[in-house]
């Protein structure tokens, strides 16, 4: 093997550093709010807060801006942490695509993964999910030719649930004392599966168990089995990368550095370096923050893209989140999985050593809760989950910008609690037993890729892992979950995560509010905007959103081989 970087090694910090060093001498008051997070939600509701006319303040505690879509280059090379793919992006018109070139000012842009976006081993065999819906569904019919009725009901009842989305993001728009009387218009209106598990609502289409694990093959991007997770969330992955998948033009640092000019644009900033210690209160009133450094910052709204259990557990004083009932709530719902992710420099172009632009989902078999099951109980065991991502292939500015270069990436569930026994050591100083258990895990997920790639032993230049701690160093998520809250049926029952909170002045944003991703955290973030500004000002800015989009010139590459132009 070529010489790889010891994972002992501290490396170097990256240079990818996107938003404004903190420093009190730099804050310009008053400000109209003041954003904790710098995540997708917390930009895309800054954003529209200043194309409203805010003065906007966001706060990251982090060296770089972007929560889990910023990229970091360490060696030469380049990562993203958490933009491996995006959907709903290409040429058709829909309300996620019009979103980012509102925020982005139509400079961002997105260059298509292949044809099949996803594809979905189980043991040797392997299921590719191609773009469009035909497409998918043709796909499906090479391998289960009798199931064509439970293809075609499966996408029924995918875009059924795309559907009912407005009324549920209009629950947590209203207030809510107008519950009641949605609960009858929900009882009507919305699908009987909504709530129901994925495997629940497949189980009903069809008994060919193969067929329902290729299906729910996806659950890693939400990070919960098909009998435990949500259908509503799967089958809201499903349609949003169902005309292919995209990846930004440049790496995911471009979405941070293309949005902040537009929070910059009404005098707000975004600040990095910049840890909120707590939210100040005046009575029930949310008036402002301390920092770390002690420095008071004033301003009529808090929004926090901090996460429920950091807003209400950490941020918040324990007497007003007792007070409120928030500390009660959160018992009701819980974090979501927490994850290793192997980062790989090769000293060749993706093209040279044959790098797809397709992501693969490797499972040891159909039987996801019992693999799961197996490795909580033995580390030893088969990884139940390995995700292959190859970002260098999937960015055309790639070669340009890091020549003779490739990068790959490895995802695999990592529990919290192998890891909890270094949390209070500091990163790059957690002693010779823990970077040992990195590499012997290093090792394990460089065999998966050498399996599906042999032509890769002996290319690899560098690597590093990332655990549970890592991401709660840098993303101060306090036990390493990468998608918020856990997204069972449970807890889109929860009336309570919604932007308003029972606190004046105080508000929430991200990935808690809606749901899992970037498109639902930023989805989310124009949910609080909307929350906001109210009803008239939130309509007048999103005809705005819309029609600022619609005419902003953004050229293109070629949409992806098969997908299909469609209707918002």
């Amino acid at each position: 093997m070529a010489a790889s970087k010891p994972a002992s090694q501290a490396p170097k910090p990256s240079r990818l550093r996107i938003g404004r060093r903190y420093r009190a001498t730099r804050l310009d008051p008053p400000y109209d709010a003041i954003v904790i997070g710098s995540g997708i939600g917390g930009l895309t509701t800054a954003a529209m807060l200043s194309a409203a006319g805010r003065k906007v303040l966001v706060l990251e505690q982090h060296y770089t801006a972007g929560g889990f879509t910023h990229a970091y280059d360490r060696n030469g090379y380049e990562w993203d942490v958490g933009i491996h793919y995006i959907g709903d992006v290409g040429e058709h018109p829909t309300m996620v695509r019009k979103l980012f070139d509102f925020l982005s000012d139509g400079q961002l842009k997105w260059a298509p993964m292949d044809r099949t976006y996803d594809r979905i081993f189980l043991g040797d065999q392997h299921f590719d999910l191609r773009a469009g819906p035909e497409a998918f569904i043709s796909g499906f019919l090479e391998r289960f030719p009798g199931e064509e009725r439970a293809l075609r009901e499966y996408l029924k009842r995918v875009s059924a649930v795309g559907r009912a989305m407005p009324l549920v993001t209009m629950e947590k728009l209203l207030p809510l004392w107008c519950g009641p009387l949605l609960s009858l218009i929900k009882k009507w209106s919305l699908p009987p599966y909504l709530h129901k598990t994925t495997y629940e609502v497949l189980r009903e289409l069809t008994d060919n168990e193969t067929l329902i694990a290729a299906l729910a093959g996806q659950w890693g991007d939400y990070g919960m089995t098909p009998d435990v997770g949500s259908f509503m969330v799967h089958a809201l992955i499903v349609k949003h990368y169902l005309y292919g998948g995209y990846y930004p033009v440049g790496g995911a640092s471009k979405v941070a550095e293309t949005i902040i000019p537009r929070v910059q644009a009404s005098g707000g900033e975004v600040f990095t370096y910049a840890e909120v210690e707590t939210i100040l209160l005046d009575g029930h009133r949310a008036v402002g923050v301390r920092m770390a450094d002690g420095t008071e910052i004033r301003a009529p709204l808090v929004i926090s893209g901090a996460g429920v259990f950091n807003t209400f557990a950490r941020l918040l004083p324990a007497s007003a989140a007792e007070h409120s009932g928030y500390r009660d709530h959160l018992t009701k719902v819980r974090p979501s999985m927490a994850h290793l992710c192997l980062y790989i420099g090769l000293q060749k172009t993706a093209e040279e050593l044959g790098l797809p632009k397709t992501n693969y989902w490797l499972y040891p078999g159909a039987d996801y809760s019992g693999n799961v099951q197996k490795f909580l109980e033995d580390p030893k065991a088969e990884i139940p989950l390995v995700y292959l991502s190859f970002p260098s292939a999937k960015d055309p500015s790639f070669t340009r910008r890091y020549p003779g270069r490739a990068t790959i990436e490895i995802v695999a569930p990592g529990p919290y609690e192998w890891f909890a026994q270094w949390q209070e050591q500091p990163w790059g100083k957690r002693g010779v037993d823990y970077e040992s258990l990195k590499e012997d895990y290093s090792q394990r997920l460089l065999e998966y890729l050498y399996r599906h790639f042999p032509q890769l032993r002996g290319q690899i230049d560098y690597y590093e892992l990332s655990t549970p701690l890592s991401t709660r160093y840098f993303c101060s998520y306090g036990k390493g979950e990468i998608y918020g809250l856990d997204h069972d049926p449970d807890r889109f029952k929860q009336t309570w995560l919604r932007p308003k909170t029972r606190i004046k002045g105080l508000f929430l944003t991200g990935q808690d509010i809606m749901s899992c991703g970037v498109a639902g955290a930023m989805v989310a973030g124009m949910v609080t905007a909307q929350s906001i500004l109210g009803l008239r000002r939130g309509r007048s800015l999103l005809k705005k959103v819309f029609a600022d989009s619609a005419s902003a010139t953004v050229k293109e590459t070629d949409p992806a081989p098969g997908s299909v132009s469609r209707s918002p």
